[in-house]
């Protein structure tokens, strides 16, 4: 598979595709049964997941084959890295928190 970045570099998928293969499993494990407790129907949760998932695999794309430099791939200082992961950590916990906040007052 030759994805190009924008400025025709031949950039490497496995990111790309690591993080839209986690994105589908996400998205069609919980979306379906999140968008059911608000008494939508079956179709449209799968629908609306869906689109979750297409907007999941657009910044996907945009973040590891369109924006891609792979000239200035480099080792991370290893605080940088943690520091990093730490960030997503608490992102994380507050989307989650976010999600169920509907949730909870029903």
């Amino acid at each position: 598979m030759a994805l190009r970045n924008r400025e025709g570099t031949p950039v490497d998928p496995v990111p790309f595709l690591v993080a839209t293969t986690l994105a589908f499993l996400v998205s069609f494990s919980y979306g379906p049964v999140y968008f059911l407790t608000f008494g939508l129907g079956l179709a449209e949760s799968i629908v609306l997941t869906g689109f979750a998932f297409a907007g999941c695999v657009y910044g996907a794309y945009r973040r590891f084959v369109w924006n891609a430099l792979p000239e200035l791939r480099a080792e991370l200082d290893p605080g940088l890295r943690i520091r990093r992961m730490v960030y997503a950590a608490v992102a994380l916990c507050l989307l989650l928190l976010l999600l169920s906040i509907p949730l909870l007052a029903r």
